[in-house]
């Protein structure tokens, strides 16, 4: 039986090796530096939802663990959505205000995740859990 541990870093690998493949093909390049945060799949989504997919598949859904890998879920794909696009945009009018004063602070603008993009995370998540139930 395949450890808890071994299948968030099983998708943390397939997340972020899609993403990177996604991303070279929109860059028409190899995407090295497009790799960080955002981003199709979301690799935070997936990791969260890889937890609670596998606690549902081994253990059943009506179990103390599942409820905490879902609450726990929640709140990274609120974070996902939410707080850290708008992290994102506060960045890019920061980065916009130094650019008129002619500093370059270089912040990164690209912080959060589109609904899309947390989607497939999830989908990624629930994929890779269910390989390993």
């Amino acid at each position: 039986m395949t450890s808890y541990a071994v299948v968030p870093f099983v998708t943390w690998l397939v997340a972020g090796s899609l993403k990177f493949f996604v991303n070279s093909i929109r860059a028409r390049r190899l995407a090295f530096g497009l790799i960080g945060y955002g981003g199709l799949p979301s690799n935070h989504s997936a990791i969260v939802t890889s937890m609670a997919a596998l606690i549902a598949f081994r253990e059943g859904v009506n179990t103390p663990a599942f409820g905490v890998a879902v609450t726990l879920a929640f709140i990274v794909l609120l974070d996902a959505n939410s707080l850290r696009r708008q992290v994102g945009k506060h960045a890019a009018a920061i980065n916009r205000i130094n650019a008129a004063n002619g500093i370059d602070s270089g912040l990164r603008e690209r912080m959060g995740h589109t609904r899309v993009e947390i989607l497939a995370g999830i989908a990624v998540g629930v994929c890779v859990a269910y390989m390993f139930r």
